[in-house]
């Protein structure tokens, strides 16, 4: 009988972007092609002190004990790949998508299961042609040993998990395109390491824009107010409206609170902040504070 049993794995996804259109333009060489770039993987893979755990049809999965050495592994196949592509024609090119989660998997034989290899599969989905995206338990890790660039793509829904996995793109050089410069398809010639450029997770360039628009809107509102001044502060609604409006767009990607408890507070604060600016002797507001409160610490305890 087969041994079953479980182990905290660096799981490492990678599959070809367009591979059902390229086996149909040239299948013999689209083969071979596959072949020397797995040859070239695996060795990477194994020289980084991974193990590749099973291939099929394009894709592959890999495990390493080390989860810096499986984003370093991923980078220099990215690199020694785009050597190989930038001697064939455009449409001919072999790009590979390569997914990394650290998570809890399960052992049998020489194989593993479990929902660490499928958020592992459905980032390396999420991943652009030649790219490589990770999770956030894998950031956590490789953050400041990894001389590369990252940038956060936000909670990535996968199937059987109740919240979304947050996820960042690993960012290989500055090129624009999706091939580096040429490089040959051997052994990694040793190069200087760049000292780390590490981008930390900030608001993403949309939620800068709404920031800006809705901090622009709220100065104009009040600057209105004081010109035509007759004695009411009457900006105080709308700028509040505005105020709930960014404090729920940051809610929506920010990963150092639960989500939905953070969306309950913010309603308690609006709803306490409308109290406040109708004063009239009374904090009526504590009441549906008070049943918000029960419903956060509800779902709170409901979390552990």
């Amino acid at each position: 009988m087969s041994e079953t049993r479980r182990k905290l794995t660096t799981i490492f996804c990678a599959d070809v972007q367009d591979y059902t259109r390229l086996m149909g333009a040239d299948e013999e060489g689209t083969l071979a092609a596959l072949k020397r770039c797995r040859e070239a993987m695996a060795r990477l893979i194994e020289s980084h002190g991974g193990r590749v755990v099973n291939t099929w049809g394009d894709g592959l999965i890999a495990d390493f004990p080390s989860v810096v050495e499986a984003v370093r592994a991923a980078v220099d196949t990215q690199n020694e790949l785009a050597g190989f592509n930038a001697r064939r024609p455009e449409d001919g090119r072999m790009l590979f998508r390569i997914g990394i989660n650290l998570g809890d998997v399960i052992v049998e034989d020489d194989d593993i299961y479990g929902d660490g290899v499928n958020i592992a599969a459905r980032l390396q989905a999420s991943a652009s042609a030649g790219g490589i995206v990770i999770s956030s338990t894998v950031y956590d890790q490789v953050r400041n040993k990894v001389a590369v660039g990252f940038e956060f793509l936000g909670p990535l829904m996968v199937k059987n998990v109740d919240e979304g996995v947050p996820s960042y793109a690993v960012k290989i050089g500055d090129a624009k395109d999706e091939t580096p410069p040429p490089r040959r398809l051997g052994p990694p010639r040793p190069q200087p390491q760049p000292a780390a450029q590490i981008a930390e997770a900030s608001p993403q360039p949309g939620r800068r824009r709404l920031f800006a628009v809705l901090g622009v809107i709220a100065a104009v509102l009040i600057g209105i107010n004081l010109l035509s001044w007759q004695g009411i502060f009457w900006a105080r609604f709308p700028v509040l409206a505005l105020a709930v409006v960014a404090a729920f767009a940051w809610n929506r990607n920010q990963i150092l609170f639960n989500r939905k408890i953070t969306s309950l507070a913010i309603v308690a604060l609006g709803i306490a902040g409308i109290n406040l600016f109708t004063w009239t002797g009374q904090f009526w507001a504590v009441w549906p504070i008070l049943g918000i409160a029960a419903v956060m610490g509800l779902r709170w305890s409901m979390s552990r």
